[in-house]
């Protein structure tokens, strides 16, 4: 017998072949023409040379006493025939599936040659003597002589190293598949759909069993069915369709925004076989954009709004000198800065009141105990009011500490308001404790702005320059 593998050349397998070889010794006998146990391992070359797959045939004390090229490939070695260092394997290393180390007198060859039971496709790793590892299938038949007595066996197994690389790589995929947000579906040709992951179950409202086999159009709405068709003409012609944004139709019949990534799928050979769809739901994309827009709409009516008050304001500022008018303007567009203050906090939905009647009044009320009162119900005004508000609170301040109770230690003022069943705000300022009061002979510039600008909401407003200090009193619409 030769002491290596065969000598007629040999490349690996591309693909796993099925390696099952039903072998006993009687059969193998017969084969073979054998006629006694020294005869028994005898076979001829082409068995080894020409079979698709490694083989390797150990005798009845586990001695190696043929292998084939494929098989020493697989190992990465030539072992020496009959060295009884060498029993049962010709790999350098085994491993457990498990990744726990499998001695050469326990592995499959072993058991087989104990036992005469047959090994149909289990799995070993074997390590070569650079290191580097592959995955074996093996199926192991027992030889046995006439009287059934075992003999030696025969180990015929394959490389699956890349078909396990590709299982889990293919298990990995579809976990990533299943577990994504966005709607992952298949169809074929027609359109109809062929695979359906956990995204597009939470999407569209289908489960994979009562859409599998149907046409994909049950997700288009009727205005949009011509969309198929297109996009089905650009999958044949092998082209991709990327991140185009349309609206499907959900099983309950609501609408939902999706951005759509369409692919060819492909069989081996390259040929379009259907199509791959990913389609994510840009709803709330879809409504911040229109928020953005509405936002940016709101922020251009609100700037215009401000520049008209301000433009207002300057135009009826007067005074007698450039500084007093100088002061006169930046004091009133200082009401309005701290009243957008108020804005920002409650993101342009107004000005709560009480905080604003605080704000204007600040810089008086720590000035001696209750040198401020104030009184009335929580209320949030909208911003048009509450500028409107800001700025006669301003000019009631402004004229209480020149001329009013506010210019004396003495002197305090009350604001107090409620909110009327026709949703009404009524506002009084009262000033008490300071210089008397002498009724003015005609309107002054802060009075004029006051009329004005509650006039524009449609309110009232009434003065009373009564001797013992100003009743200021305001009713505005609330929206």
């Amino acid at each position: 017998m030769r002491n290596g593998p065969s000598e007629v050349p040999q490349s690996l397998p591309g693909e796993p072949v099925a390696t099952s070889i039903a072998l006993d010794g009687d059969a193998t006998g017969a084969a073979l023409g054998l006629r006694d146990k020294e005869q028994a391992f005898e076979l001829p070359a082409r068995l080894f040379d020409q079979v698709p797959f490694a083989i390797y045939v150990c005798d009845a004390d586990g001695l190696v006493v043929r292998y084939n090229r494929r098989a020493a490939e697989q190992w990465g070695r030539t072992p020496i025939l009959g060295d009884p260092n060498e029993r049962f394997c010709g790999s350098y290393r085994m491993f457990r599936p498990d990744g726990s180390l499998l001695p050469h007198h326990l592995c499959p060859m072993a058991d087989v040659l104990r036992t005469g039971v047959s090994v149909r496709e289990q799995e070993v790793h074997i390590e070569r003597p650079d290191g580097s590892r592959g995955i074996a299938l093996v199926d192991i038949e027992a030889i046995k002589d006439s009287q059934g007595y075992v003999i030696g066996a025969v180990n015929c197994f394959q490389d699956i190293t890349e078909r396990k690389r590709n299982e889990v790589t293919a298990l990995r995929l579809a976990a990533i598949v299943e577990s994504s947000d966005d709607a992952i579906v298949s169809t074929d040709f027609d359109g109809n759909v062929t695979s359906w992951n956990g995204g597009a179950e939470r999407i569209f409202g289908y489960l994979a069993a009562e859409v599998i086999g149907k046409s994909i159009t049950i997700l288009i709405p009727p205005n949009s069915q011509k969309e198929e068709e297109v996009i089905l003409e650009r999958i044949r012609r092998g082209q991709r369709v990327e991140h185009y944004e349309s609206v499907r139709q959900r099983k309950d019949r609501s609408l939902v925004d999706v951005s759509l990534t369409i692919s060819p799928l492909r069989n081996a050979q390259g040929k379009v076989i259907g199509a791959s769809k990913i389609a994510r739901d840009i709803t709330e994309r879809k409504r911040s954009e229109a928020q953005i827009v509405n936002l940016a709409r709101e922020a251009e009516h609100r700037t215009k709004n401000i520049l008209s008050t301000v433009q207002a304001t300057v135009r009826r500022s007067h005074a007698n000198t450039c500084d007093d008018l100088k002061e006169v303007i930046e004091g009133r567009i200082s009401a309005l800065s701290q009243v957008h203050a108020l804005f920002v906090e409650s993101r342009w939905e107004g000005a709560e009141l009480h905080r604003l009647v605080m704000q204007e009044l600040s810089a008086y009320s720590g000035q001696g105990e209750a040198r401020v009162r104030i009184d009335g119900p929580s209320v949030m005004l909208e911003p048009s009011t509450a500028q409107v508000t800001a700025i006669f609170l301003h000019e009631l301040a402004t004229n209480a500490a020149k001329y009013g109770s506010l210019s004396v230690a003495a002197g305090h003022v009350e604001i107090a308001w409620s909110i009327a069943a026709d949703r009404r705000l009524s506002l009084r300022w009262i000033e008490s404790g300071g210089p008397t009061v002498t009724p003015p002979t005609h309107s002054g510039f802060g009075t004029s702005i006051v009329e004005n600008m509650i006039g524009y909401l449609r309110g009232e407003v009434r003065f009373d320059w009564r001797a013992k200090g100003l009743t200021c009193e305001v009713a505005l619409p609330l929206v």
